[in-house]
């Protein structure tokens, strides 16, 4: 689990570690029912917003398959975990020979997180399911998440998905499963999960210690979290919502006022350790766009809907070149936030 460490958020745990999950009652009662029938299907694609529990749910689901060897002898519905037993142990500490957690690597040289999930992380499955089990368990594999494959990574996978070796079970995550390849989505049972409600997020947030009960910031997070966790947290402690007041007030500014404010904003967004907020501004920002074109196009300004439908997958385009050759980061964030402005 230490290798992933890197991937948990100020004030959340590893979901290696999370004994406890708010929601998704129906999706637990699937999972334990299927299993339980002896039928379940090899590969699940657990599909939702980032930060409702996807994660979590599937280490729970994890654990309670390989603490549970009998299908027809497993409990009716899934327990939490109980961190003292030696399978918990196992997968707690990264020692499990029955499950493997794939998610983008540290690199070894920058020591931060890498872009994507690389074919050389996905050999690593290969590796895992050429060993024989100890146990005579099912070996499982969870892609977390598998929007982070990159192509050669989910065609890796996607072999391995349509000759599935004996036993495996594969625990597919995705916050945007449109943008799976097809034939990865075919091959896979849908599990569709839902933001969390405003008491689940209260109670998930409390079990972390970062209660956001009471006062006008609490009701600024709980609302602009829109049932995530990890949203919440990087509103709370990551500065989410200075953020998005900054780029409120660039969108409702004129001339000097509103430019100076862009630098503001970008020279927070392209400082030193932003990966995180930077990313989180991004997903804001294509929500605000997404949003203002549908507005638009509600009021039949088509062409300017289109424009700023299109204006999404420009940004994101521009990060990766900027990315690519290393560009200058403030120059590209005020880039974009010019663009957004004049859309």
């Amino acid at each position: 689990m230490s290798d992933t460490a890197a991937n948990v958020l100020d004030g959340a745990i590893h979901p290696a570690a999370n004994t406890q999950l708010f929601g998704h009652s129906g999706a637990q009662e699937f999972l334990a029912r299927s299993y339980r029938t002896g039928k379940s299907h090899h590969a699940i694609l657990i599909e939702g917003p980032e930060g409702i529990g996807k994660a979590t749910l599937a280490f729970r689901f994890a654990n309670y398959v390989l603490s549970n060897p009998e299908p027809g002898l497993a409990p009716v519905t899934i327990p939490d975990p109980d961190p003292s037993t030696p399978i918990s142990r196992q997968i707690l500490s990264g020692a499990s020979h029955n499950l493997l957690h794939l998610t983008r690597p540290v690199d070894d040289k920058t020591g931060k997180v890498k872009s994507a999930i690389t074919v050389d992380e996905v050999r690593r499955a290969g590796h895992f399911f050429s060993q024989t089990s100890g146990t005579g368990n099912r070996r499982i594999v969870i892609i977390d998440p598998a929007d982070d494959l990159n192509r050669n990574a989910a065609n890796a996978i996607l072999k391995i998905l349509e000759e599935p070796p004996r036993g495996a079970m594969f625990l597919v995550l995705s916050h945007a499963p449109g943008k799976l390849l097809p034939t990865i989505r075919s091959r896979c049972q849908t599990l569709k999960l839902s933001p969390l409600g405003d008491s689940e997020l209260r109670q998930s947030l409390t079990a972390l210690g970062q209660s956001i009960d009471g006062g006008q910031t609490a009701e600024s997070v709980q609302r602009l979290a829109k049932g995530s966790v990890s949203r919440a947290l990087k509103l709370k402690n990551y500065g989410g919502l200075d953020i998005i007041a900054a780029f409120d007030e660039i969108v409702a500014g004129e001339g000097p006022s509103a430019r100076k404010a862009m630098h503001r904003l970008a020279d927070v967004l392209s400082g030193k350790d932003s990966e995180v907020i930077f990313t989180f501004f991004l997903e804001h920002l294509s929500e605000y766009l997404v949003e203002q074109a549908r507005g638009a196009a509600l009021q039949g300004q088509l062409a300017i809907a289109d424009k700023r439908a299109k204006l999404v997958s420009e940004i994101v385009e521009k990060i990766t070149v900027s990315t690519a050759y290393n560009l200058d980061k403030k120059q590209t964030l005020l880039s974009i936030l010019e663009a957004a402005k004049a859309a």
